[in-house]
């Protein structure tokens, strides 16, 4: 179902109720802004994901129930409304089957304008973004409910634009040269040589290293290795072998891809595959970005849970 500019999927069962809702930014705010999604999920039992790094920022505006993340060697943190930067490591979502909100991704150097936040600050962190040191005229916390008191999804996307053109205007300006070497990584997946990417947008690899870590966070190496991984994800989930994949994205070989989709989802390629094509008893996985694969549903109870790497068996079951 289409409404307007707006993609709506929904459905409802034993398991409970659930609706998906896309929509695009306007376009004074793109491509800093990638994509709006509304939630609402009403299901009769605890739901558990697990996130890998992708090439954005996520920052979820909660209307409804907290969310618990975990990561390796953290204390979970239980947010409503939620901001998780650039990231080299998996995390694991559980609420308690009752969720509503918006999702927004966005590029690093656009949340370092909106937040005026060093994205190094919060790399491999989830927090809560009225506790970011910005200067917003309002918080994180006075527009979720503003956007949940609206009538519909239409309604609150056209708020969403409106407020962050305003937060933009008052922000720092993200550099034209980090968003062009962001623009040119994405492009390439990963592929293009920092010294490359340095001569292409006029500066030394150590300005540019910099400039990154200010406002991407990620160094451009590591930035390379996460959207490297990202199309690996979506090539192994559409059906290419392991071998062929690795050859595809630059890997030294199928070794290397394994070692570094271990380090980055808790898996490796085979259990990942072989868990994506689980069906879900509550809902179809929700990838965070349209295209790719993200995200993998988990089973409750969270108990069951012994970290942010799922527990596979031999014959690649999640559990």
């Amino acid at each position: 179902m289409v409404a307007g500019a707006m993609r709506v999927r929904a459905g409802h069962g034993p398991g409970g109720a659930w609706e998906l809702v896309a929509g695009a930014p306007h376009p004074r705010l793109r491509p800093g802004i990638i994509s709006y999604r509304g939630i609402r999920l009403a299901l009769n039992r605890p739901r558990r994901r697990l996130e890998t790094p992708i090439g954005a920022s996520t920052l979820l505006l909660g209307f409804e129930g907290p969310v618990r993340i975990s990561r390796d060697g953290q204390a979970p943190d239980t947010l409503v409304s939620v901001y998780c930067g650039p990231t080299t490591t998996p995390a694991v979502g559980e609420h308690g089957g009752r969720l509503s909100g918006i999702e927004v991704l966005l590029t690093p150097w656009a949340a370092f304008t909106l937040f005026g936040t060093p994205q190094h600050e919060l790399v491999n962190r989830t927090v809560d973004p009225d506790d970011l040191p910005h200067s917003l005229a309002t918080s994180v916390a006075e527009l979720a409910a503003a956007l949940a008191a609206l009538p519909d999804w239409e309604r609150r996307f056209g708020l969403l634009d409106e407020v962050f053109t305003r937060w933009r205007e008052a922000g720092p300006r993200s550099s034209e040269r980090v968003a062009r070497a962001w623009s040119l990584l994405v492009r390439t997946a990963g592929a293009i040589p920092v010294p490359r990417l340095a001569e292409e947008v006029g500066w030394s690899v150590r300005q540019l290293e910099n400039r990154f870590r200010e406002q991407i966070g990620l160094g451009p190496k590591a930035a390379a290795r996460v959207l490297r991984l990202q199309r690996a994800r979506r090539l192994l989930a559409a059906g290419r072998g392991a071998a062929e994949t690795a050859a595809l994205c630059g890997f030294y070989d199928q070794a290397h891809l394994s070692g570094e989709f271990k380090a980055m989802t808790g898996c490796t390629p085979r259990e990942f595959v072989q868990a994506r094509r689980q069906p879900s008893p509550l809902s179809p996985v929700a990838d965070r970005m349209s295209g790719e694969a993200t995200s993998l549903v988990l089973p409750a109870p969270a108990a069951a849970w012994s970290g942010p790497g799922a527990h596979f068996s031999k014959t690649g079951r999640v559990g």
